[in-house]
């Protein structure tokens, strides 16, 4: 099996601040995640002056704050990038950022990281899905309030500017912080990889971690997390993010049922052979009998160990006579 491809979604949870930010993608190193993920955006670009804030931000942040003000203090300039980028090459973790406009894509083209993830709600942005498309990377999309329509329409976007489908990979998600377990529809992540062919996998802003697991167990081929230092500090993602321990719990739990799952072969495994001799029964004499006595309900029974005939043989051995005299709890021989 494929290993699953695990993004530490690091977001905008540094709070503006470089050594928070360097402070995460430890976090992401130690955890094993293979990638660890931030937000390249210019506030003044990304949301208007009358943008309204989401439900969760205004719980999360001051509510007399404008969108844009929240965000304009969690921008990472160009110089931080850059700083993040050689910081997390040298905690030997793939450094991946999501572009929220086309200077930020062409920027994050310019640093050569290996794939572009597409935020959801930029699922329905053409200029902006031309511009991925052409780039000739491995595109990851996000599907969170989208249709099985917005999805096939983002796919063809891509497909046409130049991106393969085949170096496309769909990711399931729900855009909720934190989105309610009942919410979730992780069986939507089977029915993308049906309908457009692609590889997928799942972002997941739920509440703790077994749901990311969940999606291991049904084939997705990456996993998104949210994580924080701290789930208490101030902004708008913390509060639903996995704190340090939380993260290596999930990525150890992952990489368990990756192990688990196996392959489709159902056959007896080397570390449980030794135990069926044990484990199975044997035809084995109920009572004492004697040579040419014919073997019955009455005087054959079945007991461990598993050693003799097996007691499937039963109907073939009911009626022989016994080859010789055979002492209680014996194995039957013919």
């Amino acid at each position: 099996m494929k290993r699953t491809y695990i993004i530490a979604e690091a977001g905008v949870n540094h709070n503006g601040d470089l050594a928070m930010a360097k402070e995460l993608i430890n976090v992401a190193a130690r955890a094993g995640a293979d990638a660890v993920k931030f937000q390249t955006f210019t506030s003044s670009t990304l949301v208007s002056r009358v943008a309204p804030k989401a439900g969760y931000q205004l719980d999360t942040t001051d509510k007399e704050e404008s969108q844009k003000d929240m965000l304009a203090k969690l921008e990472l300039d160009e110089h931080a990038h850059m700083e993040l980028a050689r910081y997390a090459a040298e905690a030997g973790i793939t450094f991946l950022s999501s572009p929220f406009d086309v200077a930020s894509i062409d920027f994050l083209l310019g640093m050569d990281i290996p794939l572009l993830k597409v935020p959801s709600g930029e699922i329905n942005n053409l200029p902006y899905l031309r511009r991925i498309g052409a780039a000739g990377k491995p595109v990851v999309l996000s599907t969170g309030m989208a249709s099985l329509g917005d999805v096939e329409a983002a796919i063809t976007s891509l497909e046409q500017a130049g991106t393969l489908r085949g170096n496309i990979t769909v990711l399931h998600c729900n855009t909720e912080y934190p989105t309610p377990f009942d919410d979730v529809n992780l069986r939507a992540m089977n029915t993308l990889a049906d309908a457009f062919g692609v590889s997928v996998g799942y972002s997941d802003h739920t509440l703790g971690i077994e749901v990311a697991i969940a999606a291991v167990a049904r084939g997705a081929t990456l996993i998104e997390k949210h994580f924080t230092l701290d789930r208490t500090l101030p902004g708008p993602d913390h509060r639903a993010s996995l704190e340090p321990d939380e993260l290596t719990a999930m990525i150890t739990a992952i990489r368990h049922v990756e192990a688990a799952l196996g392959s489709q072969i159902k056959q007896p495994s080397a570390s449980e052979l030794k135990n069926r001799p044990i484990a199975r029964k044997s035809l084995i004499a109920a009572v004492g009998i004697r040579q040419g006595e014919l073997f019955s309900e009455a005087n054959l029974t079945t007991k461990r160990p598993g050693t003799g005939m097996s007691p499937m043989l039963w109907d073939q051995v009911i009626g022989k006579p016994a080859p010789r005299d055979f002492e209680p709890d014996e194995l039957i021989e013919l």
